[in-house]
């Protein structure tokens, strides 16, 4: 999609998808797909970015999903929560959340509750993955 544009609304999508406007909306990779998402320099999003791989040059608001690979260039602002798998960080980037890695889920499963996990919802990133409410940790 090209500077001048903006888009409102969810996109799903599979294969490439490079974000040069805006988005106000998620953006969703079909599940099983080698999706790639790319926010290039001066591209924003304004939701949830949730793929296997993705590339930010610009800026996010929002949280981002990357269940395998995550890229921040130097000029990659993202104003909300990170979750990946592998992450590379440039000098210069910016991350205003928490980073959290995929082995973290791992750590927090035998401490979960049942409780915990109905006040949360699934962040479908990791099967079985829930955010808890109180936005303070991810259990299992």
């Amino acid at each position: 999609m090209s500077r001048d544009t903006a888009i409102v609304g969810d996109i799903e999508f599979s294969g490439t998808l490079d974000i040069e406007g805006l988005v106000r909306g998620n953006i969703l990779a079909r599940q099983d797909s080698d999706a790639l998402v790319r926010v290039v320099d001066k591209g924003c999003v304004e939701g949830e970015i949730r793929a296997p791989a993705v590339v930010i040059n610009g800026e996010v608001r929002g949280n981002v999903f990357a269940q395998r690979h995550l890229e921040l260039a130097p000029r990659a602002q993202v104003s909300g929560d990170v979750f990946y798998t592998v992450m590379e960080m440039a000098a210069g980037c910016e991350v205003n959340g928490r980073l959290v890695h995929a082995g973290t889920l791992a750590e927090h499963e035998d401490g979960a509750s049942a409780g915990s996990e109905r006040e949360g919802g699934d962040t479908g990133l990791f099967p079985g993955a829930v955010l808890a409410s109180s936005g303070d940790t991810l259990q299992r």
